[in-house]
């Protein structure tokens, strides 16, 4: 496979719309701008704010799709992985204890250690492990970088195709094999590639090819083939792990926890958003182009509640889709609104 170049491709902003805004004492002092789009499940846009043709990184938002030659191969089923496990192969995770025992145990079960994975080192978010390898003079390792899981799964479909060390090239085995899903479910030839914070490639597609993703995603269910099948178990484990998919405080959990089982969301770097709505046989994806991931989590809090996914009067639908801005002692100070006409 050839390195592949997005140089022929529009900028994002063409066709952007506002999505999200700062108010602050009486003055709108930020604004973001983005995409949406809904999109069911023949793959026929349902609604639509910006351009839904805008071509995109989805980042760590598409992981259920990389995930999918794991489970759809069976190298899922012949390592004996579990649903939360499955769960943790779609995280973007705090590195919290909860996440890196977890890892640690896996590797150890496929007979391998943190050096196996390509993913690199990263400082846990969550504060309470931060805190502790500060306390214990000790430094992040690969284990404790938020795509561990989904490296895992890498490693496990890996020994399956008994491939390289070094699975993370672009031509590797396991990378062919997610591209091909990858273009499968989106319904598109990849538009490019980048290399991915946690140095796996990410292919760039549009966001209606996004979005129809997602949705084939939401009309899944086991029974159907091994595609479907392998899509059903994995949107069934996020929605049944919310704890392993993010973490606690964190937007996928406390959202995915609200919705108990009506949907399955996930965050990207730089502002992307999915949703995967099983019960409407929808999918959702969305980019906030100055990658400010609050927009991004508003406006996935207001679609979910548009699309009846998530009550209007829950704390999260507050949380996360109008949060207050209060300063360091704890002054109101000002919210983030969604902005006029988007998700009306």
């Amino acid at each position: 496979m050839t390195d592949e170049t997005t140089a022929g491709i529009g900028p994002q902003d063409t066709g952007a719309v506002p999505v999200a805004e700062l108010w602050r004492g009486g003055i709108c002092e930020s604004l973001h701008a983005g995409h949406a789009v809904v999109v069911d499940g023949s793959g026929q846009i349902v609604e639509a704010w910006g351009n839904p043709q805008a071509v995109i990184y989805p980042r760590s938002s598409c992981k259920m799709i990389q995930a999918l030659p794991l489970v759809e191969s069976g190298a899922a089923d012949a390592a004996g992985l579990t649903p939360a496990q499955l769960a943790l192969s779609c995280a973007s995770h705090n590195g919290a204890a909860i996440h890196s025992d977890a890892v640690t145990r896996w590797l150890s079960d496929l007979g391998l250690g943190e050096a196996d994975l390509r993913c690199g080192p990263q400082e846990p978010s969550d504060i309470p492990a931060r805190d502790a390898l500060i306390r214990a003079g000790e430094m992040p390792c690969q284990i404790h970088n938020n795509c561990s899981g989904k490296h895992s799964g890498f490693l496990t479909l890996n020994r399956h195709l008994n491939a390289g060390a070094e699975y993370t090239e672009v031509d590797h085995p396991v990378q062919v094999a997610v591209r091909a899903a990858f273009e499968e479910v989106t319904g598109e030839a990849v538009r490019g590639w980048g290399v991915d914070g946690c140095s796996a490639p990410n292919f760039a597609t549009s966001l209606q090819g996004l979005a129809r993703a997602m949705a084939a995603f939401a009309v899944a269910r086991e029974g159907q083939g091994l595609r479907h099948s392998a899509q059903a178990r994995l949107v069934q484990a996020m929605m049944a792990h919310p704890e392993m998919v993010a973490g606690e405080t964190r937007a996928c959990t406390e959202l995915m926890r609200a919705m108990e089982g009506r949907a399955a969301v996930k965050t990207g770097a730089e502002a992307v958003f999915v949703a995967i709505l099983p019960e409407r046989g929808l999918g959702i994806a969305l980019k906030v182009l100055d990658g400010g991931t609050r927009a991004s989590e508003a406006a996935i809090t207001r679609l979910l509640v548009k699309y009846g996914a998530l009550e209007a009067g829950h704390p999260m639908a507050k949380k996360w889709g109008n949060p207050e801005i209060r300063s360091r002692r704890g002054i109101h100070a000002g919210e983030l609104r969604i902005a006029p006409g988007f998700g009306a």
